[in-house]
């Protein structure tokens, strides 16, 4: 990890918030990878319970960051704008990598140099108990913007990115509390294939009451992240016309929503929002 440091091929960037119950099989699962050529960079987006004793207690095994809670995107390009790798490795502190997820990765873009972002499957833990994916989770390969539209198909802990990718689309949206990631899969999936390795190479958790999944709402962000990039001009006829028709489906369920819980206003909106992109 030292000399890799100086010039790694890999950043892994993990961003936390008050995770100390959580964050050492992560940071341990990443310190295990049988590829060494990395760096790890940890975020701690301003916690206030023991994350900060446990990160102190690896001593100078990687970079710690420490900011102002200012969100996950803030805390990922926090991590992007330190990182000195080619790739980029994201890894959400309440998840763990299986040992040869980094050498695999970099072997596929090895091989596959013209490749921009690839994933692993992951092996999914609903409260200690592993439960199956259903089949619309199914992670397909290549051109997946049309099925990313209806729900996120890729983790960001399952995934590798060539760092020059975000120079092309952007980083993340600190201005969405959460989705963020599902926003910029859809900016890179609308241009490019997000390539799949087959073989579960992360355990995905959750459950637990601190999931940004958990967030109330999340409609409103997907929204927000499908309205950007219908505008953005960069879509095909046919990628346009998937994504109005998957706008006006999340408009007229979270209208509906909100004239439920008597939030008029809020509900005009999204309708309005549905018929100027009729």
């Amino acid at each position: 990890m030292e000399n890799a440091r100086k010039n790694p091929l890999v950043s892994v960037i993990i961003p936390t918030y008050n995770r100390g119950w959580i964050i050492k099989e992560a940071l341990d699962s990443v310190l295990a990878q049988d590829y060494v050529n990395f760096e790890l960079i940890v975020v701690d987006d301003g916690s206030t319970d023991n994350t900060h004793d446990i990160l102190n207690s690896y001593q100078k095994n990687f970079l710690v960051l420490r900011q102002s809670n200012q969100g996950v995107s803030a805390a990922r390009n926090r991590g992007l704008a330190a990182a000195s790798g080619r790739f980029i490795a994201f890894l959400d502190s309440d998840d763990f990598w299986l040992p040869q997820k980094l050498s695999r990765q970099v072997d596929f873009f090895h091989s596959n140099p013209d490749a921009l972002i690839c994933q692993t499957e992951e092996i999914w833990i609903r409260n200690n108990v592993r439960v199956n994916p259903k089949k619309r989770h199914k992670k397909p390969s290549g051109m997946i913007f049309e099925p990313s539209l209806s729900l996120c198909l890729v983790s960001p802990s399952a995934v590798m990115i060539k760092r020059s990718l975000f120079e092309e689309v952007g980083l993340f949206d600190e201005t969405l509390p959460a989705c963020e990631d599902y926003d910029l899969w859809l900016r890179i999936s609308c241009r490019h294939p997000v390539h799949l390795i087959d073989t579960p190479l992360i355990i995905k958790r959750g459950g637990h009451d601190d999931q940004l999944s958990a967030y109330p709402g999340l409609d409103k962000f997907r929204i927000k992240a499908i309205k950007n990039v219908i505008e953005s001009g960069l879509l095909s006829t046919a990628q346009y016309q998937a994504a109005i028709k998957t706008l006006k489906e999340k408009c007229a369920i979270y209208a509906s929503g909100c004239r439920k819980r008597g939030r008029i206003d809020e509900a005009k909106y999204y309708e309005k929002l549905v018929i100027g992109n009729g």
